[in-house]
């Protein structure tokens, strides 16, 4: 993550400050640009976080993902209030880190909710996360994790 998230501080659900480079390490990443008053975030919101259970929270071993949300949320109230739904090892970017715009940019994001699935390098593995999770569920994440030649010590 040291080209698109490298020397950057993000912030868990429950307000602690980690090193993205340090929690981010050797997992596939998925960004999730969304936001709190947005109907089609609230929708898939809960379905990223039953796959992120499954994979993650419910799996021995548990697989490598780590979601980021990038808010785009028009308060840092309605990032907190959004946050608060979320699994407690989410991330996020701060809402006053302005390089929140500059990834809605890079990615060309236009809509939310958006997720783009990231190797660890920050390579772009899909920008259709969204729809993978929706039309293929779990299986989706093994043909990530082959794209992002991470560790696989886990089942799908």
């Amino acid at each position: 993550m040291v080209d698109v998230l490298g020397g950057r501080r993000l912030v868990t659900p429950g307000g602690a400050w980690v090193e993205a480079e340090a929690v981010l390490q050797n997992k596939v990443v998925a960004l999730y640009f969304a936001a709190a008053g947005c109907a089609p975030s609230r929708d898939f919101t809960p379905l990223l976080c039953d796959f992120y259970a499954e994979l993650v929270e419910q799996a021995l071993p548990p697989a490598p993902l780590a979601v980021v949300l990038v808010s785009a949320d028009r308060s840092a109230q309605e990032m907190e209030d959004f946050m608060r739904q979320l699994p407690g090892a989410w991330l996020a970017l701060p809402f006053h880190d302005p390089y929140r715009h500059e990834l809605r940019t890079r990615y060309h994001i236009t809509a939310t909710p958006k997720l783009v699935i990231l190797k660890p390098s920050g390579a772009v593995i899909t920008d259709k996360g969204r729809t993978q999770i929706r039309e293929r569920g779990r299986a989706c994440f093994r043909d990530w994790v082959e794209a992002a030649d991470v560790f696989q010590n886990f089942s799908v």
